[in-house]
């Protein structure tokens, strides 16, 4: 039988425009920059990405939630879970056009609105999430407040409006802090290699697929020193993907800094490009509206190759900050000619701005974590 849905919702944008439509999940008002996804399938992957903290996802793909949502207990052989990027939703909001209330998929254990109402995490369904869209393609990705609310609740938009405007944007502070872990997780299989990652928001899949490659991980704080790193004596380092701006990540850059200059092989993921760009002199800058999706191409610039990749960051590296530094420009968005990989040309450390590990999307460079562990050996 089809969820029953009465809730009402309202989406208020920073310029003013006012979205009224139905509310699901939980009731609560919420507080965050508005960004769109084109992403079609893995919507449960992309909600619990740690990347999303303080944002408000908005699905272009007309339909979410038709195959439900699957459980936790659906684990690998390191028993980490199959279809979650962390333990919990991570996005502050979601926007869409219509949800299914009638989910149909043979892992499905609950709907999405109920997932989300566990979560204590509101949604909107029933507006022009094309409309939204292609305003935040040409405005650029501006801050929201999506409420959600009984029918029988008076609202005041001005007031409202009034409220968004007085709210810190996220992007001030520091999220990656809210996302990494607080005390070192070890991954033991019986390695003799070790691999510490340096937890900014990092997917369980980027662990998962370091596991599979036969390396111990050590998964510590975003702020952990670099004696402290050394301390669990790594054939390498992974820089991890995350949240928010990296320039406010001072203690990371400057662990990594010495990292690269130790020489230990070093390899960074989304923030983890951005980072490793910040350690060695480079720069970096917010994009218009970023890019988040499964359908990004970027090019080699050394011999041409193009794939197919997953992304979603809100920030890029500045290509032109890069002439006195040691690293070089390895990939680029086939799009809009950003940055999407760097390399050494001294150090073994390059890093990419995408995400190899797909989950969800393409899968056409998971060969990278592969060139990371040659790098160990």
């Amino acid at each position: 039988m089809a969820e029953t849905v009465s809730k009402r919702a309202m989406l208020i944008l920073e310029d003013g425009s006012i979205y009224t439509g139905y509310g699901f999940g939980s009731l609560g008002k919420v507080v965050g920059e508005v960004v769109f996804s084109t992403s079609m399938v893995g919507y449960t992957e992309a909600l619990t990405d740690p990347s999303y903290v303080g944002q408000i996802l908005l699905f272009t793909y007309p339909l979410i939630g038709n195959y439900g949502v699957p459980s936790l207990g659906l684990v690998d052989e390191f028993n980490i879970p199959l279809h979650f990027e962390s333990f919990g939703i991570k996005v502050s909001g979601v926007v869409i056009s219509d949800l299914c209330t009638m989910p149909s998929h043979w892992s499905s254990s609950k709907s999405f609105n109920e997932w989300l109402l566990e979560n204590g995490v509101p949604g909107i369904f029933g507006v022009d999430t094309r409309s939204i869209t292609k305003k935040l393609r040409s405005k650029g990705v501006m801050m929201g407040l999506l409420y959600v609310f009984d029918e029988h609740v008076s609202i005041n938009p001005e007031k409202l409006f009034e409220e968004l405007k007085c709210s810190t944007n996220p992007i001030e502070i520091n999220l990656v802090e809210k996302v990494s872990i607080k005390e070192p997780i070890p991954y033991y299989i019986g390695s003799d290699k070790n691999v510490v990652v340096i937890d900014c928001g990092v997917k369980l899949s980027i662990i998962r697929n370091l596991l599979r490659r036969g390396v111990n991980v050590i998964r510590v704080p975003y702020n952990f020193s670099f004696e402290d790193i050394l301390s669990y004596r790594p054939h390498g380092v992974l820089i991890s993907n995350g949240p928010g701006d990296p320039a406010l990540l001072t203690e990371t850059i400057t662990t990594v800094r010495e990292i690269v200059d130790s020489g230990i092989p070093t390899f960074g993921i989304c923030l983890g490009n951005q980072i490793l760009a910040l350690a060695l002199g480079g720069s970096t800058y917010k994009l218009k509206y970023g890019h988040r999706s499964q359908n990004q191409p970027v090019l080699n610039v050394e011999n041409n190759t193009c794939f197919i990749t997953s992304q979603n960051h809100g920030f890029a590296v500045d290509a032109s900050s890069l002439k006195d530094t040691k690293l070089k420009v390895w990939y680029v968005n086939a799009n809009d000619g950003t940055v999407e990989g760097l390399k050494h040309v001294e150090k073994d450390a390059f890093s990419v701005q995408w995400h190899p590990e797909g989950s969800p999307g393409p899968l056409d460079t998971c060969f990278l974590f592969d060139v990371f562990i040659g790098m160990l050996r």
